[in-house]
């Protein structure tokens, strides 16, 4: 296993360098880079061909790229770096929840919703509600897990809605023998293109905040959402617009940041925003 994840490091490793190889490495450079055999470079290469990647060794420009990657393949390429890199130094918050709370039970419920994931499976869930009352027998398909917030949830379909699980809650978990139409990525994606932070939905909100300078320092280096409008003004304040899907998940975050951040459209998230305020002003 270590064996593989070296080559998959290294390997990754040379896209990274082909696409900024100022310096014309070749394959007997790399070699003499990564500690091998230039033929080990070689079938890296080849590999990379195999798995999609436009990249060839040229004698006036060393390794290359024809064509480089497109972003799809770059997210994936940096998720798996990064994982390779830190999995077992990085704090991973929502791993070390979900093994605390579940204990075995964590892996077992892990891998089985990945099994109906990849088979196109229908699952059986007894989990707790957020209300604290337990739901048993609910049926789910399971379409995608990832993190959010600290937490690992599965995205499912039920009763024709898209809706997300916590591990965390979960009682039980069985696989079934009965499938469900694959829904498309495309389609997935597109359910999060819109998320602020987690929430999923097909409802589209354009929305227009204002940065006070202190908070346009703060946020420059960050892109908040992918439909991101960025307008900078005179005295160093921004005003972002994007498209969100949840006005209700946006206000939250709005609310908790406090002073210097004000809604500017729709009156709405002002409304939302304020609502939230007096909520947390009669605490004290």
């Amino acid at each position: 296993m270590l064996e593989l994840q070296t080559k998959i490091k290294r390997q990754i490793s040379i896209i990274g360098i082909a696409l900024q190889n100022d310096k014309h490495l070749k394959p007997v450079d790399l070699a003499e880079m990564f500690d091998c055999e230039e033929l080990t470079i070689k079938r890296d290469l080849q590999e990379l061909r195999a798995a999609g990647y436009d990249i060839h060794s040229e004698k006036k420009c060393g390794v290359c790229f024809e064509t480089k990657p497109g972003s799809r393949a770059l997210k994936e390429a940096i998720l798996q770096y990064y994982g390779l890199n830190y999995s077992e130094t990085a704090v991973d918050k929502a791993t070390a929840l979900l093994v605390k709370r579940l204990k075995d039970k964590s892996l077992a419920f892990f891998v089985t919703l990945q099994r109906c994931i990849d088979e196109n499976r229908i699952a059986i869930i007894d989990y707790i509600k957020q209300e604290g009352e337990i739901e048993k027998n609910r049926e789910i398909q399971p379409l995608i897990i990832f993190q959010s917030e600290g937490y690992y949830r599965v995205l499912a379909k039920h009763d024709h809605s898209f809706k997300q699980y916590h591990l965390n809650k979960l009682l039980n978990v069985s696989i079934t023998d009965r499938t469900f139409k694959r829904v498309p990525k495309e389609e997935i994606d597109e359910l999060f293109a819109g998320s602020f932070r987690s929430w999923i939905g097909t409802e589209r909100h354009t929305v227009k905040i204002h940065f006070s300078k202190i908070w346009a320092e703060r946020l420059k280096p960050r892109q908040l959402m992918e439909s991101q409008i960025i307008t900078e003004n005179s005295d160093g304040s921004v005003v972002y617009e994007m498209v969100v899907n949840s006005l209700s998940e946006i206000a939250s975050w709005v609310a908790s940041r406090g002073e210097g951040v004000n809604v500017l459209e729709p009156k709405e998230l002002r409304d939302k925003v304020i609502e939230i305020a007096k909520g947390t002003l009669g605490n004290y």
